[in-house]
């Protein structure tokens, strides 16, 4: 059994407990929390709570950590630090800022000996490898990816982070005109603004500066700086109401031609519509904090990507099974 610890109890931990026990050969040993720890129930009978500045003591406990916190200000921080320790993964999603990021694991993984898989998930993650897989099969051609309608986790804390605000949720909308122009393979060139939207709906504290807050949302960079963002105040019964949900989901998709002068087309697409955001990406984790256990076993230290690991290290199944049922 692979012994799993989660650190942070929001959504994406549930969704990373959930997918956990679907898997077979996985057993949640603890959740690390800054909160009391006596304060929170879990649903997995067994698991520890732990404060989280209990965490080196259990090196010798768990073979995998699953970092579940937020890329603004968290995981740059608690993930080098985890690796130190354990074999970790987490789902930073900051794009621009992913080198920085796999720079400052890598270093503290390999003093440790120790691996950690990074910027896992969806996008960055399933959607990285789609794109790797797009260009190197069509390489003149132009890729475009698309998100949501859906809530991204990352943009919403992000939000909740900024004083004065209680709750919040970041649904990104893809500007329909855009991915019709691409799907008819008109290839067109399309900057960030005219791809997506972003629509916020925030609940604020009572005598909160509105008009501060909605300009921290709008000019934050590598969030909401390029694009056309609209914020929503409004009341917490409205939020319950109507943004209690987590659903989410893209588009990958690349144009490309073939032939020895470049004019046949083709058109590859990769989609997911997804119910639940955390509980999907806490699902594509677990399948790659399998992959950090069994690198780790063979002796490969230091930080990766998903690039970097092999389908077969994914599964729980053999090769044997993987060739005659999967290939």
């Amino acid at each position: 059994m692979i012994r799993i610890g989660i650190v942070g109890y929001g959504n994406l931990g549930k969704g990373v407990e959930a997918a956990v026990a679907n898997n077979a050969d996985m057993k949640l040993a603890a959740v690390f929390t800054r909160r009391d720890p006596s304060s929170m129930e879990i649903a997995s009978p067994g698991a520890e709570v732990v404060s989280f500045g209990d965490i080196e003591k259990y090196k010798d406990k768990i073979d995998v950590i699953i970092n579940c916190g937020g890329s603004a200000t968290d995981l740059p921080e608690t993930t080098p630090y985890i690796s130190r320790f354990f074999n970790v993964i987490d789902s930073f999603d900051t794009h621009a800022r992913i080198p920085e990021h796999f720079a400052n694991v890598d270093t503290k993984a390999k003093q440790a000996e120790k691996t950690a898989i990074i910027s896992v998930g969806w996008d960055p993650g399933m959607f990285s490898v789609s794109r790797l897989y797009m260009n190197a099969i069509l390489p003149n051609g132009k890729d475009y990816t698309f998100w949501g309608k859906g809530v991204s986790q990352g943009h919403s804390d992000a939000i909740r982070r900024i004083d004065g605000v209680i709750d919040a949720k970041q649904y990104t909308v893809p500007v329909e005109e855009a991915v019709q122009k691409v799907r008819s393979g008109e290839n067109p060139e399309l900057s960030t603004r005219e791809k997506h939207t972003r629509e916020c709906y925030v609940v604020v504290e009572d005598g909160a500066d509105k008009a501060r807050i909605e300009n921290q949302i709008k000019t934050m960079p590598n969030y909401f700086a390029d694009y056309d963002t609209t914020v929503n105040f409004i009341t917490m019964e409205e939020f319950k109401a109507n943004h209690s949900g987590i659903p989410h989901g893209g588009n990958v998709i690349r144009n490309g031609f073939t032939g020895l002068e470049n004019k046949t087309k083709h058109t590859v697409e990769f989609s997911l519509k997804l119910e639940s955001n955390p509980e999907f990406t806490g699902s594509v984790i677990a399948a790659y904090a399998r992959a950090a256990y069994k690198l780790n076993k063979a002796g490969i230290y230091g930080c990766k990507t998903v690039f970097d690991i092999p389908p077969s290290m994914l599964i729980d199944a053999d090769d044997d099974y993987i060739r005659a049922h999967l290939l």
